[in-house]
């Protein structure tokens, strides 16, 4: 039996208990199901609300498969993970997942914005038609990632800039309070690193949480309030490992 399941079918959206942590993983193990080896082996850390932060590592570390089981897109092995206090899946339009590029059927005819429309569904549910609030919302978020003029574009015609930025356009519509973005930055032009760098510094203004894997170490402690690596599944202080000034951080995300 694959790992995947519906994450959407139950329907379920639990209030966040007070003064929880944003997001809150403890002794995390996840095995795909045709392997006989961990891609999560016993990972543990907390993110508090309103952190911005890297997670980091070579391919193949297990980046996307952590940000897949905390999305509750993967079943761990064992471990917990607790999302505003409540467990994964308790209240899924909270949390918004941005897939790598290479996920995403390009060919499927669909315009853009309609494909950006698909982030509402966690709202709408499978048969509930939009509303104009719904729609609406997806043309605030094109606008504002310079997608207007491209709405009624086939995705299959689009850049890999361009790509990208309705990939994040749809994870925003979902106006999820914990975002978890696998590698926005990855082989994207200037323009398009540019939109979303500064995308991501309104989004920790507005108070959301951001938990994202990239490669971009250059701009590491400048952009992101502290960091998480990723080695073969297993988690390491970044600053301890790699020798990384301490100003990374004022709190550790390290919990035992």
């Amino acid at each position: 039996m694959s790992n995947f399941f519906f994450g959407y079918s139950s329907g379920k959206h639990a209030d966040p208990v007070p003064n929880a942590d944003a997001l809150v993983v403890k002794n995390l193990f996840m095995r795909y199901h045709n392997s006989n080896k961990d891609s999560i082996h016993n990972v543990s850390f907390l993110v508090p609300v309103g952190k911005k932060i890297a997670l980091i590592g070579p391919n193949g570390s297990g980046k996307s498969s952590l940000l897949k089981t905390i999305a509750g897109l993967l079943k761990p092995t064992s471990g917990n993970i607790l999302v505003y206090g409540n467990p994964v899946g308790a209240c899924h339009h909270r949390v918004a997942y941005l897939p790598q590029r290479g996920e995403i059927d390009w060919t499927f005819p669909i315009t853009v914005r309609k494909f950006v429309l698909t982030g509402r569904y966690v709202h709408l549910g499978w048969f509930k038609s939009p509303s104009l609030f719904d729609l609406e919302l997806v043309d605030i978020q094109l606008s504002n990632l310079g997608l207007e003029n491209l709405s009624n574009t086939q995705i299959g015609q689009l850049s890999g800039g361009q790509q990208q930025r309705i990939l994040l356009a749809r994870a925003l519509v979902q106006e999820s309070h914990l975002l978890l973005l696998d590698e926005p930055l990855n082989a994207i032009d200037a323009e398009t690193s540019n939109i979303i760098y500064q995308l991501l510094i309104n989004l920790k203004l507005q108070g959301k949480t951001l938990l994202v894997a990239t490669h971009d170490l250059e701009r590491l402690k400048y952009s992101f309030d502290d960091a998480i690596y990723l080695s073969d599944g297993c988690l390491f202080n970044l600053n301890q490992e790699n020798n990384l000034d301490n100003d990374l951080t004022k709190e550790p995300l390290w919990i035992g």
